[in-house]
């Protein structure tokens, strides 16, 4: 029996199983890029349940599904649940964080403490911070500077 009498005889089941292989690749390598393929398939396997369709529109309807998905997912969820969080960047997930400013800061310069560290900082705007200001962390410069702003909390 070909892999087109399959098709032919049981297109839920290949569908089906379309999305279950996509999902287990996508659980190995947890990219969130095949989340979306996963879930389209296992919309027109249940759309082939209710509806006889050609091959060609069902084809269509998954990639049709797949891009719509796709984008909305990139545009609509956060970027650490799309692309899931680098739990080895110490630095990049202090960006949003609040901190404290440990010294006044001098012409834009100075350290600031958040998650019981204390890290070389440079201020966005102004010259001056006094210590014990609120910041918060809006980026990294240089590697290991954090660059601050006066916390608009």
């Amino acid at each position: 029996m070909g892999l087109a009498e399959i098709f032919a005889g049981h297109p839920f089941w290949v569908w089906a199983a379309v999305a279950a292989a996509l999902l287990a690749v996508e659980v190995v390598s947890g990219s969130g890029w095949l989340l979306w393929p996963a879930a389209s398939a296992g919309a027109v396997a249940l759309l082939r349940l209710v509806v006889d369709l050609p091959v060609f529109t069902e084809l269509m309807i998954f990639a049709g599904l797949t891009i719509a998905s796709t984008l909305l997912a990139r545009r609509y969820f956060p970027r650490s649940v799309v692309q899931g969080a680098d739990i080895n960047d110490n630095i990049g997930r202090l960006i949003g964080q609040e901190a404290e400013a440990v010294q006044a800061f001098s012409r834009g310069h100075g350290r600031v403490a958040i998650d019981g560290k204390e890290w070389a900082a440079e201020l966005e705007e102004g010259e001056s911070l006094a210590r014990g200001a609120a910041v918060e962390v809006t980026g990294v410069s240089g590697g290991s500077r954090l660059r601050v702003r006066r916390s608009s909390r």
